[in-house]
């Protein structure tokens, strides 16, 4: 997978992160983060950032999307944190960032009460799976509002439409891009949550 690719490179060192992402998955996030915010996969030969990721990194762009989304949380509220890496590795557990990330982008989950459950998702007693149960139950995800599997899945194509549009429109920033691929990325989610459930 790395061959030909000059060790020591951004390129090498994300791929050398993605096999040490259930390790590490701070430092992969963040590198994530850097090559989608710097449109690096382009100058590697990749149209866009789904492609570079599952052709070069064999991850999924759910997954992809989580990494840095999980990321941007703690960057967000723990900036002293991310820029030491000894501590950054003492991040709290993938899953347990992910029920906080997603919680704010929900609106669900406000800087002080990120405050007031800090210490017990970093300095953490409890085994993973029971503090992301606590914090699940305490931001529950809402229930889908789709009539049917129908809707859900001419709202993701609607939404993959937009995003293929806005990558292809140079007047389109970073940011706005990286949103229309969340929406088509979350309501892909559904629909997969969906088919699990047996819901039509």
């Amino acid at each position: 997978m790395s061959g030909g690719i000059e060790p020591g490179s951004l390129r090498h060192t994300v791929i050398l992160a993605a096999k040490r992402f259930k390790s590490s998955w701070v430092e992969f996030g963040k590198l994530l983060a850097q090559v989608r915010h710097e449109a690096k996969h382009e100058e590697w030969g990749y149209p866009n950032f789904e492609t570079y990721c599952l052709a070069e990194l064999r991850i999924k762009k759910q997954t992809a999307e989580k990494l840095t989304r999980n990321y941007g949380f703690l960057e967000k509220h723990e900036p002293q944190v991310m820029k030491t890496p000894e501590l950054a590795e003492a991040a709290p557990a993938f899953e347990v960032v992910e029920v906080l990330a997603q919680a704010e982008d929900r609106g669900v989950l406000t800087a002080s009460e990120y405050k007031s459950i800090r210490d017990s998702i970093w300095n953490q007693e409890k085994e993973t799976s029971e503090l992301k149960k606590e914090l699940t139950d305490k931001f529950p995800p809402p229930e889908p509002k789709f009539d049917s599997t129908a809707d859900l899945k001419r709202l993701w194509g609607v939404a993959k439409r937009l995003a293929a549009d806005l990558h292809s429109n140079r007047k389109a920033t970073t940011g706005v891009r990286e949103r229309a691929d969340r929406l088509a990325s979350d309501l892909e989610e559904l629909l997969t949550k969906r088919d699990e459930a047996g819901l039509e």
